[in-house]
């Protein structure tokens, strides 16, 4: 039984490297038939396509993207929400361990996904903000879409339950609320997450309901 299964999944293997081969083959054999002109139109093409990224990715610099950073209050977050599509808030206590562990993987993936705004504000300060938003576990990421609340995730729950999580597992999370352009497998989280033994809840993708800045969290600090 498990030779017909090695042998099953040689085959597969093999079909797919043929295929792969294959599309290889038809591009190399689209560019061997086009002529300088065409050539020269496919090159101008992706080069302006180099500079439209490079121009939005100074822009985005521009706004704050690309660092972590702390605002100092409400009023600093209905500016930064307001001209940035993508924005993770993290709400946080500086007498909670867990928002330090936070910090370290999120300056992580702002410098990696620039495409997407991070930072963080002191819950204390923004009593008006954790109301509405009715953030009562410390801590909290607020993750915004185009000036509205997409998504949360309340304290470790979605990250395997464990203060050892990876930043990869985390960049999985925030990937499955489409807040950054995540290039991995959405169905299932990182695989060194799984390997540490660790426990994790599924996520599904949860659309924005209603007005702005909803959430469902429970109360305590976890």
């Amino acid at each position: 039984m498990e030779l017909r299964k090695l042998k099953i999944i040689s085959n597969i293997l093999e079909q797919a490297a043929k295929i792969a081969e294959e599309q290889v083959d038809a591009k190399l054999s689209q560019l061997n038939e086009m002529d300088e002109d065409e050539l020269e139109k496919l090159k101008e093409k992706r080069l302006e396509a180099l500079k439209k990224a490079q121009k939005q990715k100074q822009e985005w610099l521009a706004k704050g993207h690309g660092e972590y950073r702390e605002i100092a209050s409400e009023k600093d977050f209905f500016g930064e929400v307001k001209e940035s599509k993508n924005v993770v808030c993290h709400f946080y206590k500086s007498s909670t361990f867990r928002c330090k562990i936070l910090d370290k993987h999120l300056a992580i993936l702002a410098k990696k996904h620039v495409e997407t705004k991070f930072f963080k504000l002191n819950a204390e300060k923004a009593p008006f903000l954790t109301e509405r938003l009715r953030i009562k576990v410390i801590p909290t990421l607020a993750l915004l879409i185009d000036g509205k609340s997409k998504d949360y995730v309340v304290g470790f729950t979605d990250l395997g339950n464990t203060d050892e999580f990876s930043t990869e597992m985390l960049e999985w999370r925030l990937g499955c609320a489409d807040v950054i352009n995540y290039s991995g497998n959405l169905m299932e989280p990182p695989t060194a997450a799984q390997k540490s033994g660790t426990k994790f809840s599924k996520v599904e993708k949860r659309s924005i309901r209603g007005r702005a800045c909803e959430s469902d969290s429970d109360s305590g600090e976890d």
